[in-house]
């Protein structure tokens, strides 16, 4: 066991088949938009009986990289908390997964609490740059924390699906109703990279509440490099909702006890078309009414601007005298010399003596 801040070694992986990275990065934001949802399932031991609860949620979030930089991404959460033989236990993963299925950052974190020896395992797995760091922290009883550092290259991962990545592909893979016949990476239980590989299981028949549904299913095999597989059965809705999970070899099973509203994404609605219709406001008695309340409101404040400024009608009235007794040819001409001196940009002047030459406005008109 080496510390946290010792360099983090390098540990050699093996090859998911050719297609396997093809796969991941065929699937779309169209087929992954429908997957974004939370559930919950009751787990139950052998006789039925309450153990405890695991839920899972998939949302769209933002993860800021090393260096300040964000890319869209998803969250994924999945829980689980259970009292088996009035012991304890559960386990929690928190992680961001690119678009392209890639997992940024994982924790992971497992507890057992026995009485005499309780046992507490975390394991962080974080991209940097071109390599996935992963460390290990264990606790066992009252010994003292043993942490652990190595790293791989992210060029020979291709094809990885780590825990929280493989919940969010399950639910496409239910959706599709197929499975793909390619051999992908995983992390054993100590976070060395094996392979892995996904088999349809057909339909079947399972009573949720006290509705019987269709359900498909999928496993899931881990092959470590040592000792046994590990083995997963998942049940799913036609919708990508979690029906029922079995570990093969282990007494709890993990059942759906409500049925979910389906989401039913595979059909757009069509959008609405409108017909163009011909607009006679005069004659429609609603929009005739608001022109009415407009041209009152209209009149209204103009009224009101006018009483507050009395030197408007004054000086209208002066400029309309004064047109009208030199009735220049050029209107607008005249008015530009009239106004002038009252522009603040320009020294004020007589407004009548240049009346009758040219004026620079005049090329204006």
């Amino acid at each position: 066991m080496g510390d946290a801040d010792s360099p983090a070694r390098v540990q050699r992986v093996l090859a998911a088949s050719e297609g396997a990275s093809e796969f991941l990065s065929l699937i779309g934001a169209e087929e992954l938009s429908p997957c974004l949802f939370a559930e919950s399932l009751v787990m139950v031991s052998e006789s039925s009986q309450p153990l405890g609860q695991f839920s899972v949620s998939v949302q769209p979030a933002c993860y800021e990289e090393q260096g300040g930089q964000e890319q869209d991404c998803f969250l994924v959460r999945a829980a689980s908390q259970s009292t088996v033989n009035e012991v304890p236990c559960g386990s929690s993963i928190t992680a961001y997964i690119s678009k392209r299925l890639e997992t940024l950052e994982q924790h992971q974190h497992e507890y057992v609490k026995f009485r005499a020896h309780p046992l507490d395992r975390k394991t962080h797995v974080v991209k940097r740059g071109g390599r996935l760091v992963v460390t290990k922290i264990i606790e066992e009883g009252e010994h003292e924390a043993q942490t652990q550092s190595f790293s791989y290259n992210c060029a020979s991962l291709h094809g990885l699906v780590l825990e929280a990545a493989n919940l969010l592909v399950l639910r496409v893979l239910a959706k599709r109703r197929a499975v793909p016949q390619d051999t992908f990476l995983a992390f054993d239980t100590e976070a060395h990279v094996c392979t892995s590989a996904y088999t349809a299981m057909g339909f079947q028949k399972q009573l949720v509440g006290m509705t019987e549904v269709e359900v498909f299913g999928i496993e899931r095999a881990v092959y470590p490099d040592e000792g046994i597989p590990m083995t997963w059965q998942f049940y799913f809705l036609s919708d990508g909702h979690l029906a029922r999970r079995v570990q093969v070899g282990s007494p709890a099973t993990m059942l759906l006890q409500q049925l979910p509203v389906l989401i039913d994404g595979d059909e757009a609605e069509p959008r609405p078309v409108f017909e163009k219709k011909s607009l006679d406001w005069e004659e429609d008695v609603q929009l005739y009414s608001q022109f009415l309340d407009r041209k009152e409101e209209l009149q209204a404040g103009h009224a009101s601007y006018a009483r507050r400024h009395p030197e408007l009608r004054t000086l209208l009235a002066d400029f309309l005298q004064l047109l009208l007794l030199r009735k220049p040819d050029d209107v607008l001409a005249f008015a530009a010399e009239f106004f002038a001196p009252f522009a603040t940009q320009r020294p004020p002047g007589s407004a009548f003596q240049a009346s009758d030459k040219p004026s620079p406005f005049c090329g204006r008109v």
